[in-house]
């Protein structure tokens, strides 16, 4: 087995890869994966994604690529094709990783390093990163049927309002995820919550990029206090596949929580999504967040799997 630089290779060597993936992803998470690797072959093509293959007699039958975000890197993704015919796929993702993981922490300037695997169960990969210095972070995946009635019970209060979302939303709601992630675990996995600007990013990526799903405005609320005239929590959902929608962020800012908030925008989004036929709406949910996670059990969303994020601060 050798582990080969991406930049070697084209679209149509990693297509048929790919091409399995999908239908990983469509099995254990009930995502289509196929706009994400559009994406990752016209990078390969371009000879811009950096990262890793693990070639065999000729053929690729593993991936793992990575981004730089300034002083930051993220593992995008990891992905060995597991048909019988390697003998110790496992063996082949550890390598892979490792060359990643090194790679990002002799990057110059990188002081940091993330990654969130979705599509491996907790511990699966822990070895690399562990023995690299990294945290680690379990962390729910958590579906909830559509057509189930949410186990909605708790009143708004007179004085907020839950609105669509829309453009004008954007700055305070960056203001909103800092304010809600101020001290947070998910701020330690996700460093981008810690600054508005960095909350500004995290909005883009998620709006306008297909990394997470196809942003879907119809099923995404903001909550706003009338008489303030401010936004004090969110829920915004992308649409997975043509009739699964995942929530990409839902938080609400401290002084607001316990008055039902974040219960009736996950129930207009799952209002919003029934209307349209959808079949499921999925989350994750970082596994120490109690509060969250028991909301999330009490609305009838169930845990279908349990993955990791790491964190390496140099």
């Amino acid at each position: 087995m050798e582990i080969l630089d991406l930049r070697h290779f084209s679209s149509g060597d990693l297509r048929p890869l790919l091409e399995d993936e999908n239908q990983v992803w469509a099995e254990l998470l009930s995502w289509d994966y196929s706009g994400s690797a559009d994406m990752i072959l016209r990078y390969v093509d371009a000879k811009i994604l950096p990262g890793y293959a693990a070639i065999e007699r000729g053929q690729i039958f593993g991936y793992a690529f990575f981004v730089y975000e300034g002083g930051k890197g993220v593992v995008g993704d990891l992905f060995v094709r597991d048909g019988g015919r390697l003998r110790n796929p496992a063996e082949v993702e550890a390598q892979l990783l490792t060359h990643v993981i090194e790679t990002l922490q002799q990057s110059p300037g990188v002081h940091r390093v993330e990654a969130q695997l979705l599509a491996h169960e907790s511990g699966v990969v822990a070895r690399p990163f562990v023995a690299q210095g990294f945290s680690q972070h379990p962390r729910l995946f958590m579906v909830l049927p559509v057509n189930e009635l949410l186990k909605h019970t708790t009143h708004l209060d007179k004085d907020i309002e839950i609105r669509r979302w829309s453009e004008e939303h954007y700055q305070p709601a960056a203001a909103v995820i800092t304010h809600a992630y101020r001290g947070h675990v998910d701020a330690e996995i996700n460093d981008q919550y810690r600054t508005v600007g960095g909350s500004l990013r995290f909005l883009n990526n998620i709006v306008r990029f297909p990394g997470c799903g196809i942003f879907d405005p119809d099923s995404s609320f903001v909550a706003i206090h009338k008489n303030a005239r401010s936004l004090v929590g969110m829920v915004l959902c992308s649409r997975v596949r043509h009739d699964v929608g995942h929530v990409t962020q839902v938080c609400v800012v401290p002084e607001y929580r316990s008055h039902g908030i974040g219960e009736s925008l996950l129930a207009a989004a799952v209002a919003n999504l029934r209307q349209r036929k959808f079949s499921l709406l999925s989350l994750t949910v970082t596994e120490t967040n109690d509060r969250a996670v028991e909301l999330y059990k009490h609305l009838g969303f169930d845990t279908k799997r349990v993955f990791d994020a790491f964190v390496w601060e140099g």
